[in-house]
């Protein structure tokens, strides 16, 4: 079994990436249930495909679990939803000293997390994330929050998992879209910090998307890797965690001008957010057009958005992007901030950016006025 633990004193936590893991979940939670019950998160696609093993796996180990089921989509991590979930929670009766278990992708996490982080003050929570992109970002590092109209995840807290368990069995059920959805996210890792990492992507990512068992094992181990190393050194994002938002400012304005549904999944707004990122930084002369080729080339051969005319809802208004940027929660005082390239490998956090000359660049990319 891979394990890698997130240093964070007193409140570290151990990620564990094996296949079958669902199968030992109520083994592995035992510990952390002083009264063996948990209520557990997920969606309906979730609960009708891996409900059933994790509900026998609990109860082999005597654990009392509580299935809340929600809707599945972005739309459902709202103030509704939360209102909703809490509600829901404090029907059950769960005390203070009780789980939360969000099981399922990067809505399910965010969203049953942040419940977490305010039932009666804050309980614990165990992440199962169920689809590639949890298991190597959202699922890792205690982001939790809901998104508003005015931007996405804007309302929220930091709030650790107890455990984490990345069962890849799971990822073979995932539809095709969603794999590489999760593999923006993948491939993003080896852009900010590990240039050799991304060159074996370039090699491998087909074996990645495939599920073949030992790339799947590899890229997800070295990705929660990377963001346990992080997260340990910067856990609130005063610094270097920031990095980990490579792609997002430009992917989360895309994300909201086509409203954070299916039309564009969160994972192919980063990979159109990344290739952008990099011909940003290439036209302030911070990186080699020649990285920023390569860096495009490696998200189109995996299925993934590129370029504006690649999103649905075409064509976007530069000053609405920008608009949307100005709500991101790495702006300052009114000026934007981007996480930027000096090459693959090498990212950094550009602050005060002129908006004109994001304006232009948009421009450049086919935006209009």
């Amino acid at each position: 079994m891979a394990k890698v633990n997130v240093g964070l004193g007193a409140r570290s936590y151990d990620v564990l990436i094996e296949p079958g893991l669902i199968d030992r979940a109520g083994t592995l939670m035992k510990p952390l249930l002083p009264r063996g019950r948990t209520a557990v998160v997920c969606d309906s696609t979730v609960r009708a495909r891996h409900g059933v093993r994790l509900e026998a796996a609990l109860l082999e180990a005597g654990i009392a679990a509580e299935f809340i089921q929600i809707e599945p989509g972005e739309q459902t991590k709202s103030w509704d939803g939360l209102s909703d979930l809490s509600d829901r929670l404090l029907r059950l009766g769960l005390d203070r000293g009780d789980v939360i278990t969000a099981f399922g992708g990067g809505v399910v996490g965010d969203l049953a997390g942040f419940a977490a982080s305010i039932y009666k003050r804050g309980v614990d929570f165990v992440q199962i994330p169920t689809t590639l992109l949890a298991q190597v970002d959202s699922s890792v590092g205690g982001k939790t929050a809901i998104d508003t109209p005015r931007g996405k995840n804007l309302i929220g807290a930091f709030h650790q998992p107890r455990l984490v368990l990345a069962d890849l069995d799971v990822l073979s059920t995932l539809p095709a879209r969603e794999m590489r959805a999760g593999y923006a996210e993948v491939i993003k890792y080896g852009m900010l910090g590990d240039a050799g990492f991304f060159e074996w992507l370039e090699a491998n990512g087909a074996r990645v998307l495939a599920n073949d068992a030992a790339a799947l094992e590899h890229a997800v181990g070295r990705c929660v890797q990377m963001k346990a190393e992080i997260v340990g050194e910067d856990e609130k994002e005063a610094a270097a965690r920031a990095l980990l938002n490579l792609g997002h400012t430009f992917g989360h304005a895309l994300e909201a001008e086509t409203g954070y549904g299916e039309a564009l999944l969160h994972g192919e707004g980063v990979a159109l957010g990344c290739a952008q990122a990099f011909r940003f930084s290439a036209a302030l002369g911070h990186c080699a057009p020649q990285d920023a080729i390569r860096v495009e080339k490696a998200i189109a051969a995996a299925g993934l958005p590129t370029r504006l005319s690649d999103a649905p809802g075409g064509p976007f208004s530069a000053a609405r992007l920008i608009a949307h940027m100005g709500q991101d929660k790495k702006a300052e005082a009114g000026k934007l901030t981007f996480i930027l390239a000096k090459r693959i490998g090498e990212a950094f956090v550009a602050k005060g950016v002129d908006s004109e000359a994001v304006r232009a660049f948009l421009l450049a990319e086919g935006a209009e006025p």
